[in-house]
């Protein structure tokens, strides 16, 4: 299971005195486990949940490159790029533009006349964790 891998690399870390890895790694169990407390006391985490926290974190470390570049922080950005590393190691293998692209083609084709919400909701069903859903959204919104 992830969180078990994930609790692992946490030890690891804690032994090998890896103190970046060890903050980012805390801070993603902490925000798993928040999901946890939301959901209810007797909830039990699954992959799929940790799945969804890691693409949250990951798109607000993509954000925060982002923000932290345009402000000229580099020693921000290279901590945020390492953090966005570790993290980007627990999700799937992440689908090329062209795999995305033929997909959403396919979708397409199954599903004439659909509107752009139901095409999306359908591609992102299929793409789930595999693909980053603004790129799924500029060829589902393409139209050839």
């Amino acid at each position: 299971m992830l969180l078990d891998q994930i609790q692992s690399d946490l030890n690891q870390a804690l032994r090998d005195k890896d103190q970046l890895k060890v903050n980012c790694l805390r801070f993603l169990l902490g925000a798993a486990f928040n999901l946890q407390i939301e959901k209810g006391r007797d909830y039990v985490l699954v992959d799929d949940d940790l799945l969804l926290v890691i693409n949250r974190q990951v798109k607000t470390h993509k954000e925060s490159i982002e923000m932290f570049g345009k402000g000229g922080r580099q020693d921000l950005v290279d901590k945020e790029s390492a953090e966005l590393t570790i993290l980007q190691s627990y999700l799937p293998k992440q689908m090329s533009e062209e795999e995305i692209k033929e997909t959403v083609k396919e979708i397409k084709d199954q599903n004439p006349g659909a509107d752009f919400g139901a095409l999306m909701k359908l591609a992102m069903t299929q793409l789930k964790g595999k693909a980053d859903g603004n790129i799924v959204s500029k060829y589902v919104r393409d139209n050839g």
